[in-house]
Parts: structure tokens; C-alpha cells; sequence
């Protein structure tokens, strides 16, 4: 029996591969069809997960998605995907172009999506996914740790939601600046980081996974997530329904499909990250309208189970709209947004963040890069009370950074107050009282 179902499989993935030989990826890329889009189509052979991977390399590109359409029932699979760069034109550079052709077309098989343009991938590192309960200074705690262990990151997203964090670290060896391979420090590594990331919570588990492989970031940050149910609310959740997506979930019998109507505010990768669970949860999309040009996004799928089956009871329709909200929610970033661009160097990060604190501010999520000398940060900071920034403060902080290396996106007169309780403050929160250097790209501990 397991010799002939070896033989099946085989014969399977061999017309698979016939198939593709004759049915190859068609990219057609028009800049004339569309007054102030670029109009990108994709025609393939369909599989599950085919419309993440073509999102995820237009993604990937910080393109904006402002209209789609998709259709793949039977065996094909069409995409047609408006698209601009981030200022709102059309794309024109040739480069950008060439590698969608090729990421998308016959050269790949979709591939080249894990990757990101103009980046060399590299399994020179070590990969820490870590999963825990989220909690004032955690962060710091984290990087603490690591840097005692002598371990260098070289990058990390960290995402915090519905008072459960997430994050992935690439990391090296500090005295030979290669991946770790040393069992013993990778298991010590594993210990010390899990009994961080418990904490005293008793109710929810914390996870550490190491491995040396390349992976995609931010669908590797919603999968975890997403194991760890960080869709489920406590009963005592308060937020206002109104800062919530608008999700709903019908049944369309006359098709057999299920179609999911989302209103929400529109942001960047707001189509990946809702593409992105919906395959994770392993439902197809067969149709699917898109329009984001507007300050809201509305998005609209017919899907099934990949069992063939339309939704069948209300606890699954539920679970479908509760993971489709906490998807969105993810990636909202709370606070005014903060720019800080100037040469790198030992110490910044440490200072700009002593600055927020000296000034009363929190920070609830940061974007630290570090490119050709120069540090590009991003911070969204908040009131420590909870009320709106005020522009003195700005002022008093541009000051000490420097007027032309601090620039202010958005008016702090329009910032709302944020709840003492939000979860994103926490993850943060510890790096001001830290006494670490701690920057996404390095971690260096300073007497």
C-alpha cells in the first residue's frame, strides 16, 4: 500500500510539473490602460495559495495595491492587480518591472517571493521566532538576554496584539559573526528566552523556535499569531466597536460559496495581511473585488474550505470574521508618527528613546533600519497619560534630536488618546528604562 500511494504521489507531482511545462505563468504589465494606474495581470495554472504569493511579491515592492480582481475557477487562475508606487503614480522603473516579470512568469514558480528586490538572501544567521504573553519591557528583556548569550541581531520584527507578542529575530554568533551552531548555546538560547517570554502568566504558554532556513517575515509573524489565538477577546474587551473592521460572512447557496464583505480603513498591505490569513486558515479564494482608492478599503471574496464546502456552522463564521479582525488589526500602528533619519552610530537609538521618555512619551511601535552608515527610524509615540501629544513636546524634542533630523507625520492636535491598557505600549515600554544599546539590527550592552 505505502509503495503504491509513493507511486501516486509521484505520478501526481510529475503531470504537476507537465502541466506547468505547458500552462506557464503569463505576466502582462500595461501602463496605458489605466489614467493613473499601473495594470498588472497574471494568468497561471491555479493551486492553493497561488493568490498570497503573487500579493506577497507586489507587497514585498511596497507597491499599493488600489484595485484587483480575481477569478480562478477550474484549473486557471487570473489576477488583475491596479497598482502605484508610494506616491501615488504609475510604475515606470524598469528594474521594479522586470523583476515582477520574472518573480510572476515563466523564470519562477513564485519563488522568488520570499525574497525581497535588490536583497541577497542569506542563511548566514540563526532565526528566533519567539510567541508570549506581552507585558511592560519585554523587549528589553529579550534583547537583554540574547546580549548576554553574545548574540548579535541582525533583524527583527516584533508585533504585538490583543496583549499577545510575536516577533522574529535573525541573529549570529557575536565572535564569529555566522549562524549559531553550537547545540549547547542553542538549547541555553531556547531556555532562557522561553522563561522570558512565560513570565508570570500561568494561563497562556510561551513558544521558542530556533532554525537556520530563510523565511517571509511578516506571513511567518501572522502564522504565529494565529496559532496563538491572539483572535480570542477576553470578555471584559471594551474597544469600540467602531474602531473595528466591518466583517461579515454569508452564504451564497445557489453557488455554494461563501462571500466575506471587509470595510475598513485602507493602509499599506492591507491585502496581503487578509489574503494571508485566509490561506492560512485554508479557504480558497475563487473571486474576489478589491477597491482601495479611497480612504476606505473594500474587499470582497467568494471562497470555499479547501475541502470543496461553503461555511457550515455560526461558531465557523465566528472564528472567520474574529481572524480576519485581528489580521487587520495587527499591523495599526497607535501614536504620531515620528521620523529620525542621520548617520548611524554606537548609541542613538538609546538616546532618541531617553529623549521620548525625558518628554513623557511611550513608544508603541518602532521600525529600526540601518543602511549604508545612515539610521532610518520610525517611532509612533503617545502620551504616557494617554492623551494627545502635544506640540510643545514635539518641539522640545525636535530641539535636543536636531530640527532637520526629527520630522513630524501628521498634526499631534489630531492624535486621539490611547487607553492606559493598550497592549502595544508594553512591548516598548521597558527600552526606556533599559540600560542596553538596543537597536533591530544590533544589540550591544554598555556598562
Amino acid at each position: 500500500m505505502e509503495v503504491n500511494m509513493s507511486f501516486s504521489n509521484d505520478m501526481d507531482d510529475e503531470y504537476e510539473k507537465l502541466f506547468k511545462r505547458l500552462n506557464p505563468p503569463r505576466v502582462v504589465i500595461d501602463n496605458e490602460a489605466c489614467k493613473n494606474a499601473t495594470v498588472i495581470r497574471v494568468d497561471s495554472a491555479n493551486k492553493h495559495g497561488k493568490l498570497l504569493e503573487v500579493v506577497q511579491v507586489l507587497t514585498d515592492l511596497n507597491l499599493i495595491i488600489t484595485k484587483a480582481y480575481v477569478s480562478s475557477d477550474g484549473g486557471w487562475f487570473m489576477d488583475v492587480f491596479n497598482v502605484t508606487d508610494q506616491d501615488g503614480n504609475k510604475v515606470t522603473d524598469e528594474a521594479i518591472l522586470d523583476y515582477i516579470t520574472k518573480s510572476l512568469g515563466t523564470e519562477s514558480c513564485f519563488t522568488s517571493s520570499m525574497g525581497s528586490f535588490g536583497v541577497k538572501q542569506s542563511v548566514d544567521h540563526t532565526a528566533i521566532e519567539l510567541t508570549g504573553s506581552d507585558r511592560p519591557g519585554l523587549l528589553s528583556e529579550v534583547c537583554a538576554v540574547l546580549a548576554h548569550l553574545k548574540c548579535n541581531v541582525l533583524n527583527a520584527e516584533v508585533w504585538t496584539h490583543n496583549m499577545r507578542a510575536a516577533a522574529v529575530m535573525q541573529v549570529t554568533d557575536d565572535e564569529t559573526g555566522s549562524a549559531i551552531t553550537d547545540p549547547e548555546k542553542l538549547s541555553r538560547i531556547k531556555e532562557l528566552l522561553c522563561n522570558v517570554l512565560k513570565g508570570s502568566n500561568k494561563y497562556r504558554g510561551a513558544r521558542t523556535v530556533v532554525s537556520h532556513g530563510v523565511t517571509h517575515t511578516e506571513r511567518r509573524l501572522h502564522q504565529m499569531m494565529f496559532a496563538d489565538r491572539d483572535y480570542e477577546r477576553a470578555n471584559n474587551d471594551v474597544l469600540d466597536e467602531k474602531q473595528r473592521p466591518n466583517v461579515s460572512v454569508v452564504n451564497w447557496y445557489e453557488k455554494d460559496y461563501s462571500v466575506i464583505t471587509i470595510r475598513s480603513k485602507d493602509r499599506p498591505k492591507l491585502l496581503f495581511d487578509t489574503v494571508c490569513t485566509l490561506t492560512d486558515m485554508e479557504y480558497v479564494v475563487f473571486h474576489a473585488n478589491i477597491d482601495a482608492e479611497g480612504p476606505e478599503a473594500h474587499q470582497e471574496y467568494y471562497i470555499k474550505h479547501v475541502d470543496g464546502s461553503p461555511v457550515k456552522s455560526e461558531a465557523e463564521r465566528q472564528r472567520i470574521i474574529q481572524c480576519l479582525e485581528a489580521a487587520i488589526e495587527r499591523r495599526v500602528s497607535e501614536g504620531l508618527k515620528l521620523e529620525l533619519c542621520t548617520t548611524d552610530r554606537i548609541g542613538l537609538l538609546s538616546d532618541v528613546t531617553r529623549i521620548f521618555r525625558e518628554n513623557s512619551l511611550t513608544v508603541t511601535r518602532a521600525e529600526v533600519t540601518t543602511r549604508a552608515g545612515k539610521a532610518v527610524n520610525t517611532f509612533y509615540v503617545s502620551d504616557a497619560s494617554g492623551y494627545p501629544v502635544d506640540a510643545k513636546t514635539i518641539d522640545s524634542i525636535r530641539q535636543a534630536t536636531g530640527q532637520t533630523i526629527l520630522k513630524v507625520k501628521g498634526s499631534p492636535e489630531e492624535l486621539k488618546p490611547v487607553s492606559q491598557e493598550s497592549p502595544t505600549r508594553f512591548l516598548f515600554g521597558g527600552l526606556f528604562k533599559s540600560r542596553s544599546f538596543v537597536n533591530f539590527g544590533l544589540v550591544k550592552s554598555y556598562s
